[in-house]
């Protein structure tokens, strides 16, 4: 091996589920690991834990401003920007900080903060170093999407990554996006104060939801937020006094919005293409590098995880993959397989949304028989107390056997609710086993899951 090349048994490039790998197992080990941005990756920097705080923040905000409707009258009247990010980031930002420190002082590891390029299928060059690896792990995340539209590189704009660590609020600010990063960000700001706008290409927000939470969100949502549907965004360009003007056109013709910030939340993709896969033999498809069930490449030794591959691009799919690999490199004689069957989600909008399975529709289009139950919010005794008329519970059901094919809830808590279904689903629990082989509480919130389960038994019958 020439001089100027190091070798490693094991080269990590991401520092964010790729960096649970490494177990005491790995001591003996010689590892690199490469980022080329913030230590920890996207979820604890600038995904999922910062924008869950906020959202916290969001919840409380609206919970106040409706009160009225439990006989309390209640306002905000001072939201401290400033003390909102510090109070997160000086929580987050030190995680990340020990993170880096933690690794830089294991013996065994060496960590490379640039950009990592293959030069063969078992070759890296990061900043002009040369790394050689038994073993190689791709776990560089996604990053977002930027649509072509007119005038948008010329103009100042933010995405996901940088929105959340803005100096001020602004008066308005204007969304492209009808996915869940658009709405809970609409959510989040909208709540602190922002006037906000979201701009839709479809006719529905979230329009890979089931299209019954669909049509009933966008419909709530549009209470608090304006939503433009069925609107295409031919221009941006910025004015004289920094305000952001878009030229869009709908169905009735053309219009003009303006706007203090813009945020392009149009969804992400695989950060794979500034690899030089190319120079590999790895395989691609539409940007995902493509494993098998051991989170194994098609080139010996190479692995991936997360939302370079998994198009679902959820942290708990990147997690469960991360804990085979480390096993399966560890252990290379006894592999396992990753098992993300079912994939529960959720959505942290407001309302909340999460589901598991198939939609009504994808089963429709597959032509499988289904049973349909669904129970609202507003008739178990907790959602009644809490006002809300909106929550519902929708479960579908194989009517010959009863077995779980999807569920979707809207409403609160619904993130937490969605794991009685998901644990139906994955142990074989069907709807008769759910809705009466136990008790339920009463008055609690999972009452809707029973009346649901109750619903879909009934029309089995």
């Amino acid at each position: 091996m020439p001089a100027d090349i190091e070798e490693y048994d094991l080269v990590i490039i991401g520092t964010g589920s790729g960096n649970t790998i490494i177990t005491p197992e790995f001591d003996s080990w010689k590892i690199a690991i490469i980022e080329k941005g913030v230590f920890g990756g996207t979820c604890l920097n600038r995904g999922c834990i910062p924008s869950k705080m906020l959202v916290h923040i969001a919840n409380t905000i609206h919970e106040i401003e409706t009160s009225e409707t439990l006989g309390i009258d209640a306002s905000v009247t001072n939201i401290r920007w400033s003390d909102i990010q510090e109070r997160i980031f000086n929580r987050i930002d030190p995680i990340s900080d020990s993170g880096e420190s933690y690794r830089n002082g294991l013996s065994n590891v060496t960590l490379y903060k640039g950009h990592a390029r293959f030069l063969d299928n078992k070759k890296l060059d990061v900043g002009g170093k040369q790394l050689v690896a038994k073993n190689i792990v791709i776990a560089t995340g996604a990053k977002p999407v930027l649509p072509e539209i007119a005038g948008l590189p010329e103009s100042p704009f933010h995405t996901s990554d940088s929105i959340m660590r803005i100096d001020a609020l602004p008066e308005s600010l204007v969304v492209i996006g009808g996915g869940y990063i658009a709405t809970e960000m609409a959510h989040i700001f909208s709540s602190l104060g922002c006037k906000v706008t979201i701009i839709v290409r479809s006719n529905q927000l979230l329009r890979a939801q089931d299209g019954e939470i669909s049509q009933k969100f966008t419909e709530v949502f549009s209470n608090n937020v304006d939503v433009y549907l069925e609107t295409h965004v031919e221009l941006v360009a910025e004015d004289d006094d920094g305000k952001v003007n878009l030229t869009c056109k709908t169905s009735t013709g053309k219009i003009s919005i303006s706007s203090d910030m813009l945020l392009i939340a149009t969804g992400r993709a695989p950060a794979s293409d500034d690899l030089n896969l190319g120079d590999t033999d790895i395989s691609v498809k539409n940007g995902y590098i493509v494993t098998d069930a051991q989170m194994r490449t098609n080139v010996p030794g190479v692995f991936a995880l997360g939302d370079v591959t998994n198009p679902n691009q959820l942290k708990h799919a990147a997690n469960a993959e991360a804990r085979i690999v480390s096993h399966n490199l560890i252990n290379s004689s006894t592999p396992m397989t990753v098992d993300l069957d079912p994939l529960p989600y959720a959505i942290f909008t407001n309302p909340q949304i999460a589901a598991v399975g198939m939609t009504e529709e994808e089963l429709q289009r597959l032509g499988t028989e289904y049973v349909k139950g669904c129970a609202s919010y507003s008739h178990v005794a907790y959602g009644w107390a809490m006002e809300n008329t909106d929550g519902f519970c929708k479960v579908l059901a194989d009517p010959k056997n009863g077995n779980i094919l999807g569920a979707h809830i809207m409403g609160p808590h619904a993130s937490t609710l969605i794991h009685q279904l998901v644990q139906g689903m994955k142990f074989d629990q069907n709807i008769e086993d759910l809705a009466r082989g136990m008790l339920y509480v009463h008055p609690a919130l999972n009452e809707v899951v029973e009346n649901a389960l109750l619903a879909a038994c009934d029309t089995c019958r």
